[in-house]
């Protein structure tokens, strides 16, 4: 019998456009437990935006409810990933006077205070508010300040703001599911979670979440989130392309892209034979139409140009380049496609790899490959419990942020910690 109420597990929430995914998970000794996934098409996405509410509760509704028969509980909560457009990066800096005296926790706290009330609503909603490193008198990169002795002690808060509006329907939309949401989290963040190391985001790292519609292209430098940007493109792009040169419905193009499709090409592809199934659905009397692989991976390569040429704009935009601008992790569902490692790496000239999710004990094999990255590192966020500066009530601030050098100052203060 399920239990009406279960204290201590974490419960994520992933709404994308093609698929709509929940994860219950258990904290334990040796690590995050998995209890149950749930998995259901997405209905009422599109681009990321919710555009009919009835629909996606529905399918929300069928996710969890999954999860919750194989993990034999009720959860009430949960944490919820936002991918949409209009995810902004920034740091907010705050100094205080302390006169040369040792630092005690009730300096941090104040200090921390007074970076909360720094933040100025201005039209975005804030996502999140962290504090990541210190100052002391102008040296940056302390950790840790505890016990040490300042003359001035600030810190930088690295706050991600979003569109308000998008944010509110789909926490709109959960709760009408029954279900209380307790955080909001840029998609990137809880992405990098689960397939970047430490390490990745401190040397420097390009992180392209290829999603169904949509495909966040974000940079971490200093352990940061210093850059990102949304494009309107994904593999649903590259399913809807096939289903219209074939004359097939999108369900049926969707299986040949993922049985048969590839990026890269190979010299069988003229001599295999692929089965379209009609449009239509019906059964003529004779034999269905046939395409040589070669003809399906010209239509798939074809799509791909234009997105990698989107990302690579994008990724200049956002200053990847120099030492920082050398690894790029490949994720999403869109990363699932036979070879694309390979084409990416050979389109933007730099060292690709796709990101699987990670980190977690007994994440089932059907919710283990790249398009449940997300999914995954929003248990890894909130089994972290990060500190968190949003001023009250959250999740309902906004803040003003100046809309111009956005990137070039977020990695002058990854530089100058080093």
């Amino acid at each position: 019998m399920a239990q009406t109420r279960s204290e201590g597990l974490i419960t994520a929430l992933d709404i994308g456009s093609s698929k709509v995914a929940a994860l219950i998970a258990q904290p334990t000794p040796d690590g995050l437990m998995v209890l149950g996934t749930g998995q259901r098409e997405s209905r009422g996405i599109r681009r990321g935006y919710i555009a009919d509410m009835g629909a996606t509760e529905g399918a929300v509704r069928e996710a969890v409810e999954q999860a919750e028969r194989i993990a034999r509980t009720q959860i009430d909560e949960t944490w919820l990933s936002f991918s949409a457009g209009g995810l902004v990066s920034d740091v907010a800096s705050v100094e205080v006077d302390l006169g040369g005296q040792r630092i005690a926790q009730r300096d941090i706290d104040d200090l921390l205070a007074a970076g909360r009330r720094s933040i100025d609503p201005d039209g975005r909603m804030v996502l999140h508010a962290q504090p990541t490193l210190y100052t002391l008198d102008g040296l940056k990169g302390v950790k840790n300040p505890l016990g040490l002795h300042a003359d001035r002690l600030g810190v930088d808060i690295h706050v991600v703001v979003a569109e308000p509006s998008p944010v509110r329907n789909l926490d709109l939309c959960v709760r009408s599911a029954h279900l209380a949401v307790k955080q909001i989290v840029a998609s990137p963040i809880a992405t990098a979670m689960s397939c970047l190391s430490a390490e990745e985001r401190e040397l420097g790292v390009a992180l392209v979440e290829m999603g169904a519609e949509v495909t966040n292209v974000s940079l971490f430098a200093g352990g940061l989130l210093v850059g990102l940007t949304s494009l309107p493109l994904g593999g649903g792009d590259i399913t809807d392309d096939i289903a219209s040169a074939f004359g097939t419905r999108r369900a049926q193009a969707e299986r040949m892209k993922c049985f048969h499709g590839s990026a890269q090409t190979s010299p069988r592809d003229n001599h295999e034979m692929i089965d379209v199934a009609p449009l239509s659905g019906e059964q003529d009397a004779g034999e269905a139409p046939r395409i040589t692989r070669a003809q399906l991976v010209a239509i798939v390569r074809q799509r791909l140009e234009q997105i990698f040429g989107e990302i690579e704009g994008a990724l200049k935009s956002l200053g990847f380049v120099g030492p920082i601008g050398r690894q790029v992790v490949l994720t999403g569902g869109g990363a699932e496609l036979k070879g694309i490692a390979d084409y990416a790496q050979g389109v933007l000239g730099r060292a690709v790899r796709v990101g699987r999710p990670r980190g977690l004990i007994g994440l089932p094999e059907a919710h283990s490959g790249p398009a449940f990255s997300t999914l995954a590192g929003l248990v890894q966020f909130a089994a972290s419990d990060p500190i968190d500066l949003r001023p009250a009530p959250a999740p309902q601030t906004i803040v003003k942020l100046s809309p111009s050098n956005i990137v070039q100052r977020l990695l002058a203060v990854v530089k100058t910690s080093y």
